[in-house]
């Protein structure tokens, strides 16, 4: 078994219900087992494209798919819950499900970059990255909060903690980031 750090975002529909049905999913892979999951973010939206705000949460995993199959299982839950791929890049989702980081795996496929290529400046994954596992090594990076702590200030305090994971589904609440 093999740890892996899964991120997930939405900012269309009913985007906690679609992230409780993404870790739902998450928890119920083959050869897979949910060990953790953060607190949910309600996040700014990144790259440039006009849209809503996200809510993001990452979940730790310990797996015996390799890093491809748990992709290729990730993009079926995705499908599942309503996802197309068919709009801009950086653009609105019902879902979106990354492989942020697969052990100490390091790939550069054409489909599958481990660990996640732009992970180190997002905050939006760093934040609930951190609440899992600060001092996790991103391979050829650094650890999760190094890397946090080198982010702009005002990146991590635009994020806002919207509900907690209890095992069973999320409760809402909100509150500040420190």
């Amino acid at each position: 078994m093999n740890p892996a750090w899964i991120g997930l975002g939405s900012n269309l529909g009913a985007s906690m219900r679609v992230l409780e049905a993404a870790v739902v999913g998450i928890g119920n892979l083959e050869h897979t087992q949910l060990q953790a999951v953060s607190p949910s973010y309600r996040t700014p939206p990144w790259g440039g494209v006009d849209q809503p705000d996200f809510v993001n949460a990452v979940v730790q995993v310990e797996t015996a798919q390799t890093p491809g199959q748990l992709l290729e299982n990730l993009l079926q839950i995705e499908s599942e819950l309503g996802r197309t791929r068919d709009g801009a890049r950086w653009g609105p989702r019902v879902i979106d499900l990354d492989v942020l980081v697969y052990a100490e795996s390091q790939l550069n496929e054409p489909d599958l970059i481990v660990p996640h290529p732009r992970l180190h400046e997002r905050a939006f994954a760093l934040m609930p990255l951190h609440d899992l596992s600060p001092e996790l090594e991103v391979p050829g990076r650094a650890s999760v909060r190094e890397l946090l702590q080198r982010l702009d200030p005002g990146e991590r305090d635009r994020l806002k903690v919207i509900a907690e994971w209890d095992g069973s589904g999320w409760i809402t609440h909100q509150r500040e980031v420190s």
